[in-house]
């Protein structure tokens, strides 16, 4: 986080060959591939504008103006000038022509690589593992991703079982041949298109160790309340179960026009003026990364302010270190929930915002140990790599880095500071940083 230019990790192990063993830093088969290497056979990469999609989930409708569809359904796209929502025509079964809204991140575009259900586009190989290796996937379980270390290239990343360490995840590096007209993990078995190195690898494991079975199971993106909500009526809100409280409000379980599951902040009269939160909350709306909690709506025509954002099953962090599920977590699955932080505070960075509060309590916790940074009623937007709060502002000390503490100056160093006494939270499994 604290430097930006800092070069790209290496990862010597990042790959397995046929033999099951592990190889260096892959590179290029060829010189000059800058993109997506496929066959004649193989789909291109979805480029946008205007043309036939695919549905990749079941959705429905939330508001008016949504066009429902099931997964497969394929819809003319009419207008995509709306980065989240387009707007879509579906062809029913009696020949009757529907027409809507569809969230962006739930189709593809015909004919290409994201209407396969085994591919993932760019995630990390730890993110890859992440999602292998959760209880609703069995041995064999599969993806492809892009590779991270080698542009224009793919990995076939497999669940298999090790003796002695039990279920692990192998990645194996698929070559594109020099004529790209096709695909091969060892040279000795060379496939025209990616699917069919699929369909080989499914019939036999042929050296990999392990025959692929099914794709992994994908969930479902975080999308928008629909394309219109964001100053949404209170009235469109049910409150059904208090999750906590804290210095400036509560959070409830709730329900958007009874259709989705959110999470409810209420903020407590006299905490901020109407002007100053909606100033706050036009900056985190923009915020939109899969390691931040996605802000959807808000209710400022009176008090309390309600802060609508999307519901993590586990709660936060802090009490799920401390809950009875932590026994069975281990090392490597904290040190996962710590690179998820990472990468969502890197996201903050690259932004020029700064979080001002993270600690456990302020992140977290989805199914399959999914966790996000949460809660930015102390994030700013700085210009001059620099904040200064007003006198007498109450924060958080234990968490709080020297020179903010002492001086008031905030800069993305001191949320560094913060995120160090997380990781102590983490190792800990949600002890409080300097006792008594």
């Amino acid at each position: 986080m604290g430097c930006r230019e800092s070069k790209e990790r290496k990862e010597p192990g990042d790959f397995t060959n046929i033999n099951g063993e592990q190889s260096g830093q892959v590179k290029p088969s060829s010189d000059g591939i800058d993109n997506p290497v496929k066959s004649d056979s193989e789909p291109n990469s979805a480029q946008g504008g205007k043309g036939t999609l695919r549905a990749l989930y079941d959705y429905e409708a939330r508001a008016d103006g949504d066009l429902p569809f099931k997964k497969g359904d394929r819809l003319t796209l009419l207008d995509d000038s709306n980065p989240d929502w387009w707007f879509a025509r579906k062809t029913t079964s009696g020949g009757d022509k529907d027409e809507g809204y569809v969230p962006s991140n739930y189709v593809a575009t015909e004919d290409t690589l994201e209407t396969y259900e085994w591919f993932v586009g760019k995630i990390s190989r730890k993110e890859s593992e992440r999602q292998l290796l959760s209880p609703e996937n069995a041995l064999g379980s599969y993806l492809i991703r892009e590779s991270e270390t080698a542009p224009g290239n793919y990995v076939l990343c497999v669940r298999s079982f090790q003796e002695g360490k039990g279920d692990v995840v192998k990645h194996y590096k698929i070559k594109p041949l020099d004529d790209n007209k096709g695909f091969f993990i060892t040279a000795r078995r060379t496939l025209p298109s990616l699917q069919d190195l699929i369909n080989h690898y499914t019939e036999s494991a042929d050296g990999l160790g392990q025959k692929l079975e099914k794709p992994c199971g994908k969930s479902k993106p975080v999308i928008a309340l629909s394309k219109d909500a964001w100053e949404i009526d209170r009235e469109s809100l049910e409150l059904s179960k208090r999750l906590g409280a804290g210095q400036f409000g509560e959070v409830w379980r709730g329900k958007w026009n009874k259709t989705t599951d959110v999470a409810v902040k209420t903020l407590k009269p006299g905490t901020m003026s109407i002007e100053a939160f909606l100033l706050e909350a036009t900056i985190m709306k923009k915020c939109k990364h899969d390691k931040l909690v996605r802000l959807y709506a808000v209710c400022t025509d009176k008090e309390p302010i309600y802060i609508v954002t999307e519901l993590m099953s586990k709660g936060s962090l802090l009490d799920y270190l401390r809950g009875d599920e932590v026994d069975s977590l281990k090392f490597t699955q904290l040190v996962d929930i710590a690179a998820q932080v990472a990468s969502g505070m890197g996201y903050l960075e690259e932004n020029k915002l700064i979080h001002r509060d993270l600690a456990a309590r302020n992140v977290l916790v989805g199914d399959n140990n999914l966790a996000k940074v949460a809660d930015f009623g102390l994030a700013r937007l700085i210009e001059d790599d620099e904040y200064t709060p007003k006198s007498g502002a109450k924060f958080p000390i234990k968490w709080t880095a020297p020179e903010a503490a002492l001086y008031g100056r905030y800069t993305i160093k001191s949320d560094v500071w913060s995120y160090g006494i997380l990781l102590v939270e983490i190792v800990t499994r949600g002890q409080t940083p300097y006792p008594g």
